[in-house]
């Protein structure tokens, strides 16, 4: 005898496996990603940060370095400090060097935010003495 065919519009029964078959595949590969997709966003942000903080500690250099070659040490500090928050944990140097003015702005590295960090990196400037000895 052959086995009868199925109603119209309905699915033939599977022979040996469960109905619903990959049912929550998608929620359990969803869940085991996620960390990983965390994780490449925190690696992305880090370098982020970081890349933030060269270009901080040259700019505040460069600004450094110009004021002071103008107005002397107390101007230097004031620029490099102008434009970085107190999070940055800033550590300007200032000094004449020949006929060069020069500055070294040491900022911390940042780990997922300003306030917490591990070493540090420098920006380093130079600007030619803009004032005259007296």
């Amino acid at each position: 005898m052959p086995t009868p065919s199925p109603a119209p519009g309905t699915r033939p029964a599977a022979r040996g496996r469960r109905s619903g078959g990959d049912r929550g595949q998608v929620a359990v590969e969803f869940v085991g990603m996620v960390p990983l997709i965390l994780l490449l966003v925190a690696a992305v942000w880090e370098c982020v940060l970081i890349g933030y903080a060269f270009s901080l500690a040259g700019n505040a250099a460069d600004e450094a370095a110009r004021a002071g070659a103008v107005k002397g040490d107390g101007a230097c500090a004031a620029a490099a400090a102008e434009h970085i928050g107190s999070a940055w944990g800033m550590k300007p140097t200032c000094g004449r060097e020949g006929s060069l003015y020069k500055a070294v702005v040491e900022l911390r590295i940042p780990v997922l935010h300003p306030s917490l960090n591990f070493g540090s990196i420098t920006g380093e400037a130079g600007a030619a003495m803009e004032r005259e000895e007296d």
